[in-house]
């Protein structure tokens, strides 16, 4: 499912026009994005939860080369899925 396809889903299930369906989740996307740029942890009950994590710097190794590198720290978006979300996956994909 695209972008186009969720809005048309949204909009028909709220009663919605599509343009206003699509403003609703440009603001979602840009309130989700506020937060995590602030490092707060999102949590939505029967989803999942977004929260950013510091990777810290490590040394690699080239495989071919043996020349050693150093990878800087950087910040990493996670998505961590409920139980129940898990549990409807895997009954959709028993089906």
């Amino acid at each position: 499912m695209n972008s186009k396809e969720f809005t048309g889903e949204l909009s028909r299930r709220l009663g919605y026009t599509n343009k206003d369906a699509a403003v609703l989740v440009a603001s979602l996307v840009d309130i989700m994005a506020q937060e995590l740029q602030e490092s707060n942890v999102l949590t939505f009950q029967e989803f999942g939860t977004f929260e950013v994590k510091k990777k810290m710097e490590r040394i690699v190794v080239n495989p071919v080369t043996r020349q050693r590198l150093l990878v800087p720290p950087k910040l990493s978006l996670t998505f961590k899925p409920c139980p129940a979300l898990k549990g409807k996956v895997k009954n959709e994909d028993a089906q």
